[in-house]
């Protein structure tokens, strides 16, 4: 959910570009989400110092080095619990994690669920192309089954992992699902996720032509439709769960799958959710008692 919002201060997408260019590859869906993100953070008037961006690694945690704000990059699937620590250090911060398919899904699984279960006040976005781009092609979980990669030169045999099932089944009280060859869309998916008091879970469809080029723009245009333009609500979880179901070869939701009013994890405890920790006075806090029980 949005704090403090800077209303005076009218913002340009341009304000969040650092001195570093994008080296993506040409094509590369990740300059869709970055150009999405920028204007999202400009509807919201949230200048770079009200925003704290948590990255993964790959090539979505390159989007580091691309933007401007308070910038924390994290190890390889652990984006969420560096960012669930600043948020709850910090409740009045705007936490944004980027993270991608590989980094949230196969290494920082279990993170990615127990902070969908655990509600925290923080939105994740990630950049799913069903590949593992940075190490030059390996297959991911999202991998399509039959993918010829570097590590399965015959096929992809696994089970596909689906982030939108997973995401509803977790508890998840906002999910969703963007389209990186549609801009205006996902950053109007962003700024709902942000507006949303709870964890918000974006899982952007975005194509790699390098070492994923047959999953083209092109394929995902044929496949993609927009949940709103078919009168879905997303106020049901059962419906939430048979639109995650259907194959992404033959058709792909995009919007907003499921949203819900729950209490968020920071509500649970009064200690943090009334003044932010860092601006608790620790100065007369005596743990000696505490030391001494547990050395």
């Amino acid at each position: 959910m949005l704090s403090n919002p800077d209303l005076t201060n009218p913002l340009r997408a341009d304000d969040f570009n650092s001195e570093v260019f994008p080296t993506w590859c040409p094509g590369c869906g990740d300059f869709a989400i970055w150009a999405a993100l920028k204007n999202a953070l400009v509807k919201l008037n949230l200048a770079p110092h009200q925003t704290v961006l948590v990255f993964g690694i790959g090539c979505s945690g390159n989007f580091a080095s691309f933007v401007k704000a308070n910038i924390f990059h994290s190890l390889h699937g652990r984006a969420l619990p560096a960012a669930v620590g600043a948020k709850l250090a910090n409740h009045e911060l705007n936490v944004i994690v980027i993270g991608g398919d590989g980094d949230g899904f196969a290494e920082g699984l279990s993170h990615t669920i127990q902070t969908i279960r655990s509600n925290v006040n923080l939105t994740y976005i990630v950049h799913d192309n069903h590949v593992y781009s940075l190490t030059v092609g390996q297959s991911s979980p999202t991998s399509m089954k039959g993918f010829k990669g570097k590590a399965h030169p015959d096929g992809y045999n696994e089970f596909q992992l689906n982030p939108t099932a997973l995401a509803v089944s977790a508890g998840g009280t906002f999910v969703a699902r963007g389209f990186a060859g549609d801009i205006p869309h996902l950053t109007d998916l962003i700024v709902k996720g942000v507006w949303h008091r709870g964890f918000s879970f974006i899982d952007v469809m975005q194509p790699c032509p390098t070492f994923n080029p047959e999953m083209s723009y092109d394929w995902y245009r044929k496949r993609v439709y927009k949940l709103e333009d078919k009168g879905y609500a997303p106020d049901n979880r059962f419906k939430a769960w048979e639109v995650t179901q259907e194959p992404l070869d033959q058709k792909i939701a995009v919007g907003i799958l499921y949203e819900e009013d729950r209490l968020i994890l920071e509500d649970n405890y009064p200690q943090i959710s009334k003044t932010p920790l860092v601006k608790h006075d620790l100065s007369k806090l005596d743990i000696s008692s505490l030391l001494e029980k547990y050395q």
